[in-house]
């Protein structure tokens, strides 16, 4: 009986997020003047870009669907989970650029495809659930 009220009274934890999925077309950037800026490795939200690490850019239309600044995104093709690190220009729709550090080689096998990609959003909790 011990056991019983003791369960009953813990509070359950709802999780906060959930993942959404959407088709994009994704291709793949380098840190390299000719393809971003003067100073490749910093973003457009200021962020500075480590070849190795998981990093996408997104297109602004993007932005306001949730894909903000640090949203994690897993990628269809790819393995792990990347970061929201940096936006494209104005002139992109519903477009993805995978970071690939300097490896140009990749980013051109890569190419250009349409693949889907889950994002993490939190939920909007209602205050009578609470």
């Amino acid at each position: 009986m011990l056991g019983f009220v003791v369960f009953s009274c813990q509070k359950t934890e709802r999780n906060p997020y959930e993942w959404k999925t959407i088709k994009v077309t994704a291709t793949a950037f380098n840190s390299l003047e000719y393809q971003t800026s003067s100073n490749p490795h910093i973003t457009a939200f200021g962020d500075s870009l480590k070849p190795g690490l998981k990093y996408i850019a997104v297109s602004r239309d993007l932005l306001k669907n949730g894909l903000s600044h640090n949203t994690l995104v897993k990628v269809e093709g790819l393995n792990g989970t990347y970061l929201v690190k940096d936006k494209m220009n104005k002139r992109f729709r519903n477009k993805i650029d995978v970071y690939m550090g300097t490896d140009v080689k990749s980013a051109n096998k890569w190419g250009r495809r349409k693949v889907n990609i889950s994002y993490r959003i939190e939920i909007e909790i209602e205050k009578d659930s609470i």
